[in-house]
């Protein structure tokens, strides 16, 4: 949740970081504003975009009877296409000095980084290689006096200014840490004439686990930054953003939701928006997606493609059939079903006998459905022709080898933590029925229970006192599953297996930093697990996808696992084994200690990987395959190459970062010989030819 100045700055008060005095003045209320703080006044617009000065967004008045028309014209502008529902109004301030000053989360570098800079405004990252000074703060550790003192120096403020910087410093710490924030920025910190440090300009992004964990944080929300559209489909707990095209989409799960965006968009099909059902679609939420994609007049025809993972396709059908009460759907559907119930799914709408709505049996039917309702005045977006590029060579050996195991099988012992709930439940006796051998559960004063058959202990180490534990896996609350994920690794479980989504970033980064030294290998959070076709699974992974066979297949999304799962066992090549890595920022098991894993595997010969937009773990799996010469072909799929930048699409891991990176990550995993696949149709295909070569 990215924060307005005026939000932020509520924030950095209630924090204690000094603000100017100030006020909000929404169109309507300009004529009977009479602030009582003095003149010079500086209107200021409120936009989720920088370059508001550029842009004439803020204006500085010496005479309270231009404010009226000075803040109409505000009222007015239009900002980096973004327009202006209000505007903070607060006094001059008599400024000295500026500076700039910064915590930030940092996925790539996994610590919180303190950045200060000696001059402030705008285009910081311009000023000189010697104006900023980065530091990298560890969780749980905190801010340590030295960095506070580094900081200090480096702005050449004077001593008596040390105790007010370092009670402004470490407020600013404490409330990042307090609100669950992955920005906290000051830009400027002014001094002032009077040798006060102030907050004259702030931007604050909250984490949105965070925000859901707390109600309290709504009221940081501004709701005249988004579209109506976008609000409902926020209230629905949808993710919902808008796109240039005419195809509705309507999908279940990020990964999968991207490569169907990218399929239409690449199809000449441009998709009007990106709605991610999630793993809940009953009958209210089909009703609020398709109340959405009907009421927007630039959809003019409305693709659904859901694969039936843990998700029951029959059950979205029932919910669809709910939401259209009978009638036929106000614009034209076409509904692609795969996977769990498919087959009962699609008879049921089949059975509502309506016109428009149109069923499809794979992926290129249902394109083929679309194009013939094109209509005749359809935007033509332009977009990059996708990589198909064959697998290469293999990279040259380099005499590396590695001692990693994967050592899950059978016979493997797995610990359930958090048993007793209701999701621990189902997926124990989905697990049990697919012969994984579950030897004991975990829950805090359930201690002496048995679900399924299974012993239930108070905590790890008295559960490990019975039974020896090979893997574990989490069904814990958000809240609690980062300290269930040091308890599993504290006590040495060779593996634990954390699904669940919605944790706090802070709380894994401190986490991962406290287990650095454990010998236990950590999968997610976020993660549908794990699978060893035909053999055991610990997870939510869907076992119909799943055939063994020489293919192990790696990803970062649940549902395209499934998907990719299903083509290659539907073209005769099973699996070897299936991991997801996990959707969040900060994960265990990467893809590079999954490969370390897959060269002493016998039973892979091929290796799929499942990526996506944001984040590096491509680029560093195609490095370390070329300077460890790892021998096995790697198919690649790349999804989401066609968001819009700086977008977040469903999980955390797909955001594509302003200034473009999808075409450095496509190119560097060529260079090391990775096979990259244009569409998912050309999976099985190129994995075949892989096998073959």
């Amino acid at each position: 949740m990215l924060l307005n100045e005026h939000k932020s700055k509520i924030l950095f008060t209630k924090a204690g970081i000094p603000t100017p005095e100030g006020l909000a003045v929404y169109p309507g209320d300009e004529n009977d504003f009479k602030p009582e703080f003095p003149l010079p006044w500086f209107l200021k617009s409120q936009v989720l975009t920088g370059g508001r000065g550029k842009a004439g967004g803020i204006v500085k008045i010496d005479d309270p009877a231009d404010f009226p028309a000075t803040a109409r014209t505000l009222f007015n502008l239009t900002i980096k296409g973004h327009s202006v529902p209000f505007i903070r109004v607060e006094p001059g301030s008599s400024i000295e000095r500026e500076f700039y000053i910064s915590l930030t989360v940092s996925r790539e570098r996994k610590s919180i980084l303190l950045t200060v800079g000696r001059e402030g405004g705008v285009e910081i990252e311009n000023l000189g290689p010697d104006n900023l000074l980065v530091q990298e703060i560890r969780l749980p550790g905190g801010l340590a006096p030295h960095q506070i003192r580094a900081a200090f120096f480096h702005l050449e403020l004077n001593k008596n200014l040390l105790k007010d910087f370092a009670t402004l410093l470490t407020n600013l710490f404490n409330g990042m840490l307090d609100n669950g924030l992955l920005m906290a920025e000051i830009n400027p910190l002014v001094l002032t004439a009077d040798q006060q440090l102030v907050a004259l300009d702030g931007k604050v992004e909250i984490d949105d686990n965070a925000a859901d964990l707390r109600p309290e944080m709504e009221t940081y929300y501004q709701r005249e930054h988004a579209s109506p559209e976008e609000n409902t489909a926020r209230d629905a707990g949808l993710s919902f953003v808008k796109l240039p095209g005419w195809v509705g989409l309507m999908v279940n799960g990020a990964g999968l939701a991207m490569a169907t965006m990218d399929l239409l968009n690449f199809s000449d099909l441009p998709a009007s928006n990106f709605l991610d059902l999630g793993g809940a679609a009953d009958q209210k939420r089909m009703e609020t997606a398709l109340k959405l994609l009907f009421g927007d007049t630039q959809v003019q025809a409305i693709f659904i493609n859901l694969f039936g993972g843990i998700l029951s396709c029959e059950k979205v059908a029932l919910a669809m059939q709910g939401a259209l009460k009978g009638a036929a759907p106000q614009k034209p559907i076409v509904v692609r079903m795969s996977g769990k119930d498919a087959d009962s799914g699609l008879q049921i709408l089949k059975d509502l006998k309506v016109n428009d709505l149109h069923m499809a049996k794979d992926m290129k039917e249902a394109i083929d459905i679309l194009n013939t309702l094109k209509p005749t005045q359809a935007p033509s977006l332009e977009f990059p022709t996708p990589m198909d590029c064959p697998a290469g060579q293999t990279p040259k050996a380099t005499g590396y080898t590695s001692d990693a195991l994967f050592g899950i099988d059978r016979e493997t012992p797995i610990l359930v933590q958090g048993i007793t709930g209701r999701e621990g439940q189902l997926h124990t006796r989905l697990m049990q029925e697919y012969g994984a051998n579950i030897v004991a559960g975990v829950t805090p004063f359930k201690g002496g229970q048995t679900v399924l058959g299974v012993p239930v202990y108070n905590s790890v180490a008295e559960a490990k006192q019975s039974h020896t534990i090979g893997a574990s896996i989490l069904f814990v609350p958000p809240q609690m599953a980062a300290d269930a994920v040091y308890e599993a690794a504290a006590n040495e479980i060779p593996w634990a297996i954390c699904i669940t989504e919605g944790i706090v970033q802070h709380d894994m980064l401190s986490t991962f930093h406290q287990i650095a030294d454990s010998p236990t290998r950590v999968v997610g959070p976020n993660t549908p697990g794990l699978i060893v076709p035909g053999t055991t699974k610990i997870g939510i992974l869907p076992s119909t996808p799943f055939m063994p066979g020489p293919v192990a297949v790696l990803s970062r999304s649940g549902t395209l696992t499934y998907e990719v799962a299903d083509r290659l066992t539907s073209a005769g090549l099973g699996q070897s084994l299936c991991v997801g890595i996990g959707g969040d920022p900060f994960i265990g098991v990467n893809f590079v200690d999954m490969f370390e894993i897959i060269r002493n595997h016998d039973k892979t010969r091929a290796v799929v990987v499942l990526g996506e937009i944001g984040g590096q773990a491509e680029e560093n799996l195609a490095e370390y395959v070329m300077a460890t010469g790892f021998d096995k072909p790697v198919i690649s799929f790349i999804a989401g190459q066609t968001a819009p930048p700086g977008k977040r699409l469903g999980h955390a891991g797909a955001i594509l970062e302003k200034g473009g990176g999808i075409e450095s990550k496509l190119t560097t995993m060529s260079r090391a010989g990775f096979a990259i696949c244009p569409s998912l149709e050309a999976i099985a295909e190129m994995t075949a030819k892989a096998l073959n070569t």
